[in-house]
């Protein structure tokens, strides 16, 4: 489909699943996740954009968990620095999380005092069956096997849990036509390699979650920041076809949501009793 910084995009003709064919290795995907590429500074820094930025989006998070749950043991898979953590429990959760950045999960612990486990999914030390709610916010499209990890959160909710999940959405109104120039321009900002592994859709991510034995429920349509995606404006004056490019997608961004396809969404799955 595309290739960016040397990785390749390529899309299952059976399914429609899209991956980065050629991903990084264990050891630098280590390294992309650390202090060593600056990985969450921000996020460390209470007060900058970044920081304020996620603190609204944790809301957004909370809107949609509110809509399936409103109290329980809630584990957060990838929390990050720990600002949706605690909120969550400001509203009544019990909570813990998981975090993949040594650094992160050390803030989170250190200036909120949550329970964070260092590592993937599968170092969680949360017993089977323990979990009402999993959360896992833009996470599921950075790791090597998004099945494993779904199979892990399965075993890790109680019957009747919900896991709730955030991801961009490759069928989104913004990623589909802008990718009718990508390969003319060598521009496409929707795919993040080497961060982001996989690609999903509401059709492909439903049908995964399937295959692991949930039942899907509610979507929510949203779109991505637009300065994630086209460049802060100060940024964005300095490059005049940039520019040009945010001024024709960025409404269409905006638009998206408003018909059900927006450029990531929510989904939420039930494990059946």
């Amino acid at each position: 489909m595309f290739t960016s910084k040397g990785y390749r995009l390529v899309a299952c003709t059976a399914c429609g699943l899209a991956f980065i064919a050629n991903p990084p290795d264990a050891a630098e995907l280590e390294r992309l996740y650390s202090s060593a590429t600056s990985y969450h500074t921000d996020l460390a820094a209470p007060g900058s954009a970044l920081f304020l930025r996620m603190e609204g989006i944790a809301h957004d998070h909370l809107a949609v968990v509110r809509q399936v749950a409103s109290s329980g043991d809630l584990l957060d898979v990838g929390c990050s620095t720990g600002q949706w953590l605690t909120l969550a429990r400001s509203q009544g959760f019990d909570v813990a999380g998981v975090e993949f950045s040594a650094e992160s999960a050390q803030f989170a612990r250190d200036r909120f005092g949550l329970t964070v486990d260092r590592g993937s999914i599968h170092e969680c030390t949360r017993p089977d069956a323990s979990v009402d709610v999993l959360t896992m916010f833009d996470v599921i499209e950075h790791v090597p096997d998004p099945s494993a990890d779904i199979a892990a959160a399965f075993r890790l909710l109680r019957g009747g849990g919900q896991f709730v999940l955030s991801t961009p959405n490759i069928d989104g109104l913004f990623p589909r036509l802008s990718y009718t120039l990508a390969n003319r321009i060598g521009l496409w900002p929707h795919p993040d390699p080497p961060h982001h592994l996989y690609q999903f859709s509401v059709r492909t991510l439903g049908a995964m979650l399937e295959k692991a034995g949930f039942e899907c429920g509610l979507v929510v349509h949203r779109n991505i920041d637009l300065p994630y995606t086209f460049g802060a404006p100060r940024a964005l004056l300095r490059m005049p076809k940039r520019l040009a490019y945010a001024l024709v997608f960025a409404p269409i961004a905006k638009l998206g949501p408003l018909i059900g396809q927006g450029d990531c969404f929510y989904i939420v799955a039930r494990k059946p009793v």
